[in-house]
Formats: structure tokens, sequence, C-alpha cells
């Protein structure tokens, strides 16, 4: 079962939610920014291309215009690969941990595993950046040495930034799953 929201990010892009829950203890949580804009990549590209070819009328070097091309396309894999990311999803498995995955525009994939021993809770946490208070969801490891500690805070949606109100459903059914967990008998 797969349900579908339309939210907004921080800078006002249009993102959607997507939750598809696996079992009563395991629900995929993804976010999808927009997609690669085909005018502005082609804008950008124009503008380099019609810079390189000034620089080609006043030197008529033709080394500037290979250049161009190659520095052009250089910069677009670059930028499909390392950079733009299209979704980023969550995958909470209550017995077992907390799967994050960013999909770049290229295809590539990173994906890191946190073991649910290691996850304190799942918090929304507030910053001011630029004069304006962003919220964002954080995983809150638990420190190994103090049990009450945290020794590290892992953001999520860092690509896509969503607004508060879309945090608040990822939030929730995160929340459910870990109440499931600390409410289920331990096994000894």
């Amino acid at each position: 079962m797969a349900e579908e929201w339309r939210f907004r990010s921080a800078s006002g892009a249009s993102i959607a939610l997507r939750r598809r829950q696996h079992s009563a203890s395991c629900r995929e949580l993804a976010v999808r920014g927009p997609r690669l804009q085909l005018h502005s990549l082609s804008a950008a590209t124009s503008a380099v291309w019609l810079a390189a070819y000034g620089l080609f009328a006043l030197s008529e070097n033709s080394m500037v215009l290979s250049a161009a091309i190659f520095i052009t396309l250089i910069g677009l894999i670059i930028y499909l690969h390392f950079v733009k990311i299209d979704q980023e999803s969550l995958l909470v498995i209550g017995s077992l941990g907390i799967q994050v995955t960013s999909s770049y525009a290229s295809g590539k994939e990173n994906t890191t595993f946190i073991e649910m021993g290691q996850v304190k809770d799942v918090v929304i946490n507030e910053a001011i950046h630029m004069q304006k208070v962003i919220y964002y969801l954080c995983i809150l490891l638990q420190d190994p040495e103090d049990p009450q500690g945290v020794s590290e805070v892992v953001p999520l949606f860092q690509s896509s930034k969503p607004r508060l109100d879309c945090l608040i459903e990822v939030y929730k059914s995160c929340q459910e799953i870990l109440e499931q967990r600390k409410t289920a008998p331990q096994s000894s």
C-alpha cells in the first residue's frame, strides 16, 4: 500500500512524499525533489557556449570552443553524478534498523544503514539559517558509553529540505515503528 502527498521544500519547490507500508514494522518514506529542468540546463549551456564563441571571435583560436564543450560536458557529468539528488528515502525496519538512501540524477545511489540498537530516537530539530528558522529530521545515535547520551546526530533529507508539515508526517511514521520496538517484549 503506497500513499503520496505533495508538499513544498524550504526553498518553495514542489516535492512529493511517498509512504509505503511493507508490514506493521516496516515502512518506507521517500521524498522526491524537483526533476532536472531542461530549460535551466539549456540556458546554462547556451550561456557558456555564447561566451566561448565571443572569445573565439576575438582570438580566432578554435581551442576556446573545444574547451567550452569539454568543460560543459564534464561539468554536467559531475553535476548529475555527485550533486543533483532526485530522491531521498528512509526505510525503517523495526527489528533491524534504518536505511537511508540518496538517489542521484545519474542513477547512482548512496546507502547508509543504522542498526536499530544504535538508534536512540528520531526527532525534528530546528536551526537558524540566513535569518530563518528551518526544521530538519534527524536520527539520534545512542552513546555506547552513556545510555542516556547521544553520540551522533544524523540529519535526513538534506537535499530536498522539506518543510515542517512534511517532516511531521515522516516523524509520525518513524515514531509508530520505534514505539512498537519499545513496547515489544525483549527476548533474552
